[in-house]
């Protein structure tokens, strides 16, 4: 379908034209950027063959389309990745320098989309990844939100949140679509006309589609991730505009600008909630308004709509599409309620992405109904419905409860398969989120453990490794992940040994250096790299980790003269704005790295760096280079991760509690090569019941009580002593987290990780059998898995 074999001189010669026709520049002339869009577009070039061929080949065998429904997609930059799964990345690389560019340089030059906040808008991007390579038709629909995610920078320690200006320059990877414009309407109110019900709308907007192609692995086939940039359906008042009266004339504008302007707005306010709201219904009409529209040009059944159609809810956030696909049915299409409400279901599926209760959305229904007000009025009567049809369902359980729309339950009830994405998370969402729905419908939850892109988090993100693993089992291995697997005999000599020690060495200097420059603080690459990036949020517990390390140079300065391993603890990850316990988190570990960084009694032993602003491209430099992958969350409230699969395919043994997909983990690589800690998530619960648990442990462990002491002395804050007073009292009276309870323990293990470190080919053995153990957790494989049990989908390859 789309040939790779381009030389060097074919690509020179399309870069060139581009810089001259495109963008209107002579090469003596170009800045970085302009050759960076260039390529870009001569690269993009070779994309639009495959996707257009991968498109009319759905259409022509009229195949089934996955729809994949997600307010993230994390895409990170676009430029490598493309080069990569084309092939030609070493071309693109040699053309550049030819025109003397650097290529790093220039691949650094783009933006990177800030579409998303962590793991659960980066699996959006690694699925349809896997997707495109596995031959699946699919749609990605999100937000092309203006300024996505907060940029984050730190002011004397602390959080500050800044727009981010992804969008500032052309996006050279999509395509405008203006004929592809739908309508949303909000607020108003329903008539009755006729028997049936309408709704009025008080509010529209224009929901306008923008296109960007997705290439799967040596581009056989391309799937389209389509966002919508929320445009006023009448630009502005001329009359008002007229009379002086400017800024009322821009109102419809400015309404509909500030729908795609920002990923998750403050919602501590009404009006947050309601434009939170507001969006979710924004990217989910716009979403089915489409794929109606393409159904119904080649089929005019609409009860049909289950063959050919698949949506995939991604988490809670586009829950509204059960009742506004009914709505759609029955007001627009003229459908009966119970033939709507069987078609709707035998199309979504629903993928919880969370235990925490905050995280399953729920709305007032004063809310819901002044925004929603024909979805309320639906919502009611599905609720009724689903009351009907299982009289056994106990009193407290339904969708509409205690003057609130729960969007977990109406997004269970309406998809005819509810998942899980690790083997855990799927048991707690059984046995401790919806018990009562699981009883009711036995069977309708499944499991999907996550999985991560091999093409973009191991060939393109850690070049030296891909390149000893072509080496020492031939090519092939990035869409057969489980090839890997083949590494182990090569694992026992101590030649592959040092190879791939000598690979992460490489990975080390490049991100000292990194470090040095951006951070301006000094670390050595045979340091142990212990890497912890992940939203901040109390369930992962920084936390627990600082407090480790405050006890850690609190051991060294006692004892300085001890055979310590030095380390570098590297923090990365961002606090929700109105999250205010994690930013004092933030605060702290920025308090505590100013004071180690400057200790000379520790020296070089201990170092602590938080670069800000982490994102997709940052990953990709401190994965591959990181020795130790910190997953340390409470044991029962990390869904699966992603993050550690990735560290894991990039050879860092996870320290961690038996949570999310580290069960997994721990399965496929062994005890031996896993340094495994903390409370079971049942004996968290039990924990809990002790309403002294956190006291007892603090004065149960010598080493806690005086990091705590420290802190609450001000050690860290000596301009302001009781800065961490608060934060002291909650580990000693509200610590629901266990922070203190698995302290000792995780302190124990971090000795282990130390013991095992300083034996160097013991540690090379572990982290190369984490690589070679890597394999499940592709998202290859859990795409098929989903195509196969959820979607009722083959592969079109």
């Amino acid at each position: 379908m789309n040939d790779l074999s381009l030389t060097p001189n074919l690509l020179q010669a399309d870069v060139a034209r581009h810089l001259t026709f495109t963008l209107g520049k002579d090469a003596p002339n170009a800045s970085v950027y302009d050759w960076r869009m260039a390529l870009s577009f001569a690269i993009r070039d070779r994309i639009v063959e495959p996707w257009f061929a991968s498109t009319r080949r759905t259409w022509a065998e009229d195949r089934k389309r996955v729809y994949y429904l997600s307010m993230e997609f994390l895409i990170g930059r676009i430029l490598e990745d493309a080069t990569i799964n084309l092939g030609l990345r070493d071309v693109a690389e040699e053309v550049m320098a030819g025109f003397g560019q650097d290529f790093r340089a220039i691949i650094e030059n783009e933006p990177d989309a800030a579409l998303g906040n962590g793991g659960l808008g980066r699996l959006a991007a690694c699925f349809m990844e896997s997707m495109a390579t596995l031959g699946c038709p699919a749609y990605g629909y999100g937000i092309r939100y203006e300024h996505g995610l907060f940029r984050q920078r730190f002011e004397g320690g602390q959080q500050v949140e800044t727009p981010e200006d992804w969008l500032s320059q052309a996006h050279p990877w999509e395509f405008a679509r203006p004929e592809s414009s739908y309508t949303i309407p909000f607020k108003g109110a329903v008539e009755t006309v006729g028997g049936r019900e309408s709704w009025v709308a008080g509010e529209t907007v224009l929901a306008e589609a923008h296109d960007t192609p997705v290439v799967g692995w040596q581009g056989k086939w391309a799937n389209t991730l389509r966002l919508w940039a929320a445009k006023p359906t009448t630009m502005f008042d001329l009359e008002r505009f007229n009379r002086g009266d400017y800024a009322a004339a821009a109102e419809p504008e400015a309404l509909a600008r500030t729908l795609s302007r920002v990923l998750y707005p403050d919602d501590t306010t009404y009006q947050g909630k309601e434009l939170r709201l507001k969006q979710e219904f924004f990217l989910t009409s716009a979403a089915l308004q489409d794929i109606l529209r393409r159904f119904k040009s080649t089929h005019s059944n609409l009860r049909d709509l289950p063959k050919y159609v698949a949506i995939q809810m991604n988490d809670t956030h586009p829950a509204i599409a059960g009742p506004e696909l009914v709505r759609l049915l029955v007001d627009e299409n003229g459908m009966e309620f119970a033939d709507a409400l069987e078609t709707a279901r035998g199309c979504l599926g629903y993928t919880n992405h969370t235990l925490l209760p905050e995280a399953l959305e729920r709305w007032a229904t004063f809310t819901f109904g002044n925004v929603l007000p024909r979805h309320m009025q639906i919502v009611e009567r599905i609720d009724q419905w689903h009351k009907d049809e299982n009289y056994h369902r106990p009193h407290y359980i339904g969708i509409v409860k205690h003057h609130e729309v729960r969007m977990g339950e109406l997004a269970f009830i309406m998809a005819h398969k509810v998942n899980g994405v690790s083997a855990l998370h799927s048991e707690l969402v059984k046995k401790n989120l919806f018990p009562e729905l699981d009883k009711l419908h036995p069977g309708r939850i499944i499991n999907q453990t996550n999985g991560v892109t091999p093409r973009r988090w191991l060939k393109m993100a850690n070049r030296p490794l891909a390149k000893l693993i072509t080496d020492t089992i031939g090519e092939g291995w990035e869409d057969h992940l489980d090839r890997l697997r083949e590494l182990e005999p090569a694992i026992k000599g101590k030649q592959f040994r040092e190879a791939f020690g000598a690979a992460k060495r490489v990975n080390k200097v490049a991100l000292s250096n990194w470090i040095g420059a951006e951070c301006g603080v000094q670390v050595s690459p045979d340091a142990l790299f212990d890497v912890q990036i992940k939203r901040i949020h109390e369930y992962k517990r920084q936390l627990l980790n600082i407090l480790e390390t405050i006890a850690r140079w609190h051991a060294i300065r006692a004892n300085p003269k001890a055979n310590w391993v030095p380390r570098v603890k590297i923090f990365g990850g961002k606090s929700a704005p109105g999250y205010a316990v994690a930013k004092e988190i933030i605060h702290l570990i920025n308090d505590v790295a100013a004071v180690i960084n400057t200790d000379p009694v520790t020296g070089d032993l201990l170092k602590i760096v938080y670069p800000p602003n982490y994102n997709v491209s940052m990953a990709e430099r401190l994965i591959p280079a990181s020795d130790l992958s910190e997953q340390i969350s409470t044991a029962g409230k990390e869904a699966s991760g992603t993050g550690n699969m990735k560290f894991m395919m990039n050879g860092a043994p996870t320290i961690g509690t038996l949570d999310g997909a580290n069960v997994e983990i721990l399965q496929e690589v062994g005890a031996e090569n896993f340094f495994l800690f903390g409370l079971t998530a049942e004996e968290v619960m039990i924990r809990r019941q002790d309403p002294d648990h956190s006291r007892k442990a603090i004065e149960a462990s010598k080493a806690l009580q005086d990091v705590l002491q420290m802190i609450a002395e001000g050690r860290f804050s000596p301009t302001q002593k009781d800065r961490y007073h608060g934060l002291v009292h909650r580990v000693w009276h509200h610590d629901y987290f266990l922070v203190a309870a698995d302290f000792d323990a995780f302190h124990a293990a971090q000795g282990e990780v130390d013991k095992a470190y300083a034996d160097r080919q013991r540690w090379l053995g572990m982290a190369a059998m984490n690589t070679a153990r890597s394999g499940f957790f592709s998202s290859d494989r859990t795409i098929r898995s989903y195509m196969d049990d959820i979607w009722g989908i083959e592969p079109a390859l």
